[in-house]
């Protein structure tokens, strides 16, 4: 028999829900594991080919510095899938965050970010814009207290940033390394 949850107590409901779950392992020996639960979520790399440029956001983001990182870090534009397709999520997200309006996106997994603590599942998409899509100041919602600062970064320099331990936010090094796989043309003259 595979492992199996035998119950779940809810330790805290809010923006996420703190589980304990009993876990009934092969054998029969049961333990406790702990989950945090907020679903799924998407993230969006968006770059001009052109310019050969990729625009990210930087805000507090509390767990970092709680665990002695930056108060702020660079990250792509990412949010929860509240409602709708992935797609239309990321692109909201990309809206609401940089002022890029986006159309074809190019999809590249669905995966678990912490698979030994939460049960988030994020879609990672790629996505070209121009200079005629940024059509909004971006900046996040208001309502939402995201005071999201907006970032055209060189994908040279963005490439330094995660050579050198700069890029610090796993599904930024994800989506970056994925552009970097999918057009090598776009870091030929990157050292």
């Amino acid at each position: 028999m595979a492992p199996r949850i035998g119950g779940v107590r809810l330790v805290h409901d809010g923006w996420a829900r703190f589980l304990v779950a009993e876990v009934i392992q092969e054998d029969g020996t049961r333990m406790t594991r702990e989950i945090e639960d907020h679903g799924r979520a998407v993230a969006v790399l968006p770059y001009d080919p052109d310019r050969r440029v990729a625009t990210l956001v930087s805000q507090f983001r509390a767990p970092v510095l709680y665990s002695d990182g930056p108060a702020t870090h660079l990250e792509a534009p990412a949010g929860l899938l509240d409602e709708g397709t992935p797609e239309d999520e990321a692109r909201r997200e990309a809206m609401e965050e940089t002022g890029l309006r986006l159309s074809a996106l190019d999809f590249i997994a669905s995966a678990w970010s912490m698979s030994g603590i939460s049960t988030e599942r994020m879609d990672l998409f790629l996505a070209t814009y121009g200079t005629t899509d940024r059509i909004g100041a971006g900046g996040g919602l208001a309502g939402e207290g995201e005071a999201v600062t907006v970032h055209e970064i060189p994908l040279r320099d963005l490439a330094a940033m995660a050579r050198d331990g700069r890029l610090t936010d796993m599904k930024s090094l994800t989506l970056l390394f994925a552009l970097q796989l999918r057009r090598p043309d776009l870091f030929a003259d990157v050292g």
